[in-house]
């Protein structure tokens, strides 16, 4: 019941612009609605980040992610990669769709999605009813905290909501690849 209890508070905080902590495959994520500018701009503040350096948007499945993507973009070889890559711990770089903000590509042409797996980043993207805003929850340049308590400490009332729940048993962050260029930016 407890973990019910967690993430509707999240739920509530991602409807108020407020910004969450919550378990992924494998570190700490720190999320809030891709489409509050205010919601993002905290978010960036927190962790320190530059906008230019984009977000990635995690999601439940594809129609939660479709609307910040140019599918038309994207020849059938490409779509079948990236559709086989999901649900799992694989993001991809794909072309932005004239609805993706600015605040999460950081300018550029390429929006990095994922769909993932994890049950509670399921629960939440399902029950938000969109994608979520997904970055390591760190400062940035610096190393991910290993535990809850850690990011209280560090974080303390600057997030609305920690969802305490558990690691996705994956031992390193989400591999970034890019759709045009097969290149992985990130293993």
């Amino acid at each position: 019941m407890k973990n019910n209890l967690n993430r509707q508070a999240a739920i509530t905080a991602l409807k108020q612009n407020q910004v969450i902590v919550y378990p992924t495959e494998a570190v700490w994520g720190m999320g809030c609605d891709p489409q509050s500018e205010v919601a993002v701009e905290h978010l960036l503040t927190i962790k320190q980040r530059p906008v230019e350096k984009g977000l990635i948007l995690i999601a439940a499945n594809f129609e939660q992610v479709e609307k910040y993507v140019d599918i038309t973009k994207l020849s059938a070889d490409i779509k079948q990669q990236v559709f086989e890559s999901w649900p799992g711990p694989v993001t991809w770089l794909l072309p932005c769709s004239e609805l993706t903000p600015s605040w999460i590509s950081g300018g550029s042409e390429l929006v990095a999605v994922r769909v993932t797996e994890h049950p509670t980043v399921v629960a939440l993207c399902n029950d938000f009813g969109s994608a979520i805003v997904s970055t390591s929850a760190n400062l940035t340049g610096q190393p991910t905290c290993q535990n809850l308590a850690q990011l209280q400490t560090l974080f303390k009332e600057q997030v609305a909501v920690y969802v305490d729940e558990l690691l996705g048993g994956n031992t390193n962050p989400s591999t970034i690849k890019h759709a045009f260029t097969g290149k992985v930016i990130r293993n």
